[in-house]
């Protein structure tokens, strides 16, 4: 009875209804429904929390993953186009037929690769442009040998696609003539240390032996084993293609773009260019199915907060029946009853959202301090928007119908109402 007496005693001097009379009643429901509101808040706080804490996870989880298998790989990879049979066969009275058949690539140079990377370092969607040659060869130690992948690379450009630099263990980043940079698991099995020599054959009767400046890990075990990286010109020399190369690997400013972008320097230098999209599209289908997960759980967080909210307001309508039609005896329009309810969800929605964001800054961080440490959980502040935004316009949504159901309220029949 005294919330009623406080209500009419808000409104009693006043002809109709001000916008800010509407705000002061909107909060004098709520302070009024004590139980009601504090439930309602707090499963807002509690699917505001899910959405901001899961999507923060599945974003860090991508951005890990992302950087696992970037970090060791070019955006983009240029290359020869493959070599193809041609056979024609030609019958009286016929149409020519064409049948192309892939046959085995021979270690081949890019055409002028020079002017190409000039060309590509003009383009502003590349980030970096790295000439590369590469080939398989023969590691040996005594009598220990190994099967590697050789590798000769302009490590100053190299290195802005790939950090190598960061990933040393033991030695430093270097490939000056007669110098070779080793995988970890390789100079286990060879072993092998900085300062120790190594034997390399690539089956062409020039075998040559480098000293050993540096030893990386990669995390990769596979590369780890097999990556052997020497400087430009040594490689040229030991795989036989004297002033040439066998790919151009080329680093992006927007990863995501990649496979458009590989696609623009395919046209523009008649070369095969590959995305790290298309060589690793088993991962792109696992991240596309983790950020399906994770707006369908957005959707059904959405839907249980809105129903939370109208079901509380539904009854908050029927509570204060009495209360609507003073204030539409008083003067007040269908418009501003219906405003009172529709402040009252965004109330719910904006107040909890906070209270959830806070609760979601908590778990991210127990998790990175306490957690296995496998990645990091950062929140985006566009997150932290959108969750706001997200639980403010559902609670405007899940008030409109209780609204409209108030702001119709017969005030004769309503004065009545016990």
């Amino acid at each position: 009875m005294n919330s009623r007496c406080s209500l009419t005693d808000t409104v009693v001097t006043k002809r109709r209804v001000s916008l800010w009379t509407e705000w002061t009643i909107a909060l004098q429901f709520l302070r009024d429904g004590g139980g009601q509101t504090l439930t309602i808040m707090v499963g807002v706080a509690v699917g505001v929390a899910v959405v901001v804490f899961v999507s923060a996870l599945i974003q860090g989880l991508q951005s890990n993953i992302i950087q696992r298998t970037l970090g060791t790989q070019a955006h983009i990879r240029v290359m020869p186009l493959d070599d193809v049979n041609s056979l024609r066969e030609v019958s009286p009275g016929t149409v020519h037929l064409v049948r192309e058949d892939k046959r085995a690539q021979r270690r081949r140079s890019i055409n002028n690769w020079q002017q190409v990377v000039t060309t590509l370092d003009g383009l502003a969607s590349l980030q970096a442009v790295s000439p590369v040659i590469s080939g398989p060869a023969f590691a040996a130690r005594g009598a220990a040998l190994e099967s590697v992948a050789l590798t000769g690379i302009d490590l100053l450009r190299y290195q802005r696609i790939i950090p190598l630099a960061s990933y040393i263990v033991n030695g430093e980043a270097r490939v000056e003539p007669g110098e070779a940079m080793i995988g970890s698991e390789l100079a286990e099995s060879l072993g092998l240390s900085v300062g120790d020599k190594l034997r390399l054959d690539t089956g062409r009767q020039n075998a040559t032996v480098l000293k050993v400046v540096a030893v990386f890990e990669l995390g990769v075990r596979e590369l780890d084993a097999r990556n052997v990286y020497v400087g430009l010109k040594q490689a040229q020399a030991l795989l036989e293609l004297p002033g040439g190369v066998t790919q151009l690997d080329i680093g992006v400013k927007d990863i995501f773009a990649a496979d458009v972008i590989a696609a623009r320097v395919a046209r523009l230098t008649g070369l095969q260019a590959e995305s790290w999209m298309e060589k690793n599209a088993q991962l792109m289908n696992a991240l596309s199915a983790q950020s399906l997960s994770t707006n369908m759980i957005i959707v059904f967080v959405s839907l249980s907060v809105a129903f939370g909210i109208a079901s509380v307001l539904s009854v908050s309508v029927v509570q204060r029946t009495r209360e609507i039609g003073i204030l539409r005896a008083m003067g007040a329009t269908q418009g501003q009853v219906l405003r009172v309810f529709l402040i009252q969800g965004a109330l719910f929605g904006l107040a909890g959202s906070f209270i959830g964001v806070a609760v979601a800054f908590l778990l991210v961080w127990v998790f990175n301090t306490f957690g296995p440490g496998l990645f990091y959980i950062p929140i985006a502040g566009a997150l932290v928007v959108f969750a706001l935004l997200l639980a403010t316009v559902v609670g405007v949504l899940a008030a409109a119908v209780p609204s409209r159901r108030a702001a119709a309220l017969d005030p004769a029949v309503a004065i009545r109402y016990v």
